[in-house]
Order: C-alpha cells, then sequence, then structure tokens
C-alpha cells in the first residue's frame, strides 16, 4: 500500500491512517503542509507563533481522526483550514491582541488593501486560493516605489498609524496619506499587469 500511497486521495489516506498505517497520515501532512502553514503566517505574520499553532492545528487533526470524529470526508484541507483558524482565533482572544492584514488608504481605517471578509462567511476552498494571490501581492509590494513600499510595510507589518508613519519619516501626515493612495492606485496597475484577480 504504501509504495503507491501518494497517488491515493485524501479521503482514502485518511482511512488508511485510521485503520492503522502511519505513512497515510505523513503523505497528508507532506501533501498539504506548505499551505496550510501559509495560510497560518498570512494571519499571524511571526513565524515562531505560525509553527506553534501549524504543530498544534495537527496535534488536533490527529487526535480528532484517532478518535473517529472526522465526518467531512473529500474535504480534508478546507477541514484543517477550518481548525487552524479557529486555533488564530483562541490565540487573539487569549492575548487580547488582535491582528488584521488590513490598510488604509485614507484618514479612515478601515479600507482593507487585500479586501479582507469575514472568514465565517467564506467557503474555505475559496480562502486557500486568496492566501496564495495575498502571498503572491506581498511579493509584488517591491515593485512599488521605496517610499510608496515603505508606508504600506509601515502600516501592514508594523500596524503603525499615519500619525506615527509621518514622524518617523519626518513629513506630513497628509504627505503620508497621498503615497498610500499612489501605492494603491500602483499596485493595482501591478495586480493588471500581472492578471491577479482581487479586488481592492
Amino acid at each position: 500500500m504504501s509504495i503507491k500511497i501518494n497517488s491515493f486521495e485524501d479521503r482514502e489516506l485518511i482511512h488508511a491512517y485510521i485503520n492503522g498505517d502511519e505513512k497515510a497520515f505523513e503523505q497528508l501532512l507532506f501533501r498539504h503542509k506548505d499551505k496550510v502553514y501559509r495560510f497560518i503566517y498570512m494571519k499571524v505574520r511571526d513565524n515562531d507563533l505560525a509553527q506553534d499553532l501549524f504543530q498544534d492545528t495537527f496535534i488536533k487533526v490527529v487526535n480528532t481522526l484517532k478518535a473517529g470524529s472526522y465526518n467531512e470526508e473529500g474535504k480534508f484541507l478546507p477541514w484543517v483550514m477550518r481548525i487552524s483558524h479557529n486555533l488564530i482565533i483562541d490565540y487573539f482572544r487569549k492575548t487580547n491582541k488582535v491582528r488584521l492584514i488590513s490598510e488604509s488608504s485614507s484618514q479612515y481605517d478601515n479600507f482593507n488593501v487585500f479586501h479582507t471578509i469575514k472568514l465565517d462567511e467564506e467557503n474555505f476552498s475559496e480562502i486557500i486560493m486568496r492566501e496564495e494571490i495575498e502571498s503572491q501581492m506581498i511579493d509584488l509590494l517591491e515593485y512599488l516605489p521605496i517610499s510608496q513600499r515603505k508606508i504600506l510595510k509601515m502600516r501592514m507589518f508594523k500596524d503603525m498609524s499615519f500619525k506615527d508613519i509621518a514622524c518617523s519619516e519626518d513629513i506630513s501626515i497628509n504627505t503620508a496619506l497621498g503615497r498610500m493612495r499612489y501605492a494603491l492606485i500602483n499596485l493595482r496597475k501591478i495586480i493588471d499587469k500581472h492578471n491577479l484577480v482581487l479586488h481592492i
């Protein structure tokens, strides 16, 4: 069985693992670990924390499978994503922290560069696709002019207010806002050029 196990579908691997084939779970982990880790990292932006939550996710997966409680045959990856998403929420609730991948294009701080929407209202297969796109978008930031890229990164990765950004860069708040607006305009152009399907 293990010789051709890499050709098994997820549900076949799950059945094999429940019946005692440890290599079946190794294949499941190998098949999906990169997407699950990227999904977690995109939310927490911290390698060590992402690793911890990744391990917690698969510990819960193993425990659920061994307990015979898995009942979403054929939908293994979306199920794992939901587990990781719930663990991320639990972590932030316990630490009283809020972390959003969201940026403002004006004086209002409720505009999302990546057009984030509630996870509980979005199909998890679509979430996986969006995570891939968002990962590409982060790479595309390098195509922006340095001054615009710095503004976006300070908002994205440091959660800095426009007032703090202005002080850090020794510019006015209006200049910081202006650079953000131009950065968003240029980012839209880059997205169109690379044919990324994402609304911002």
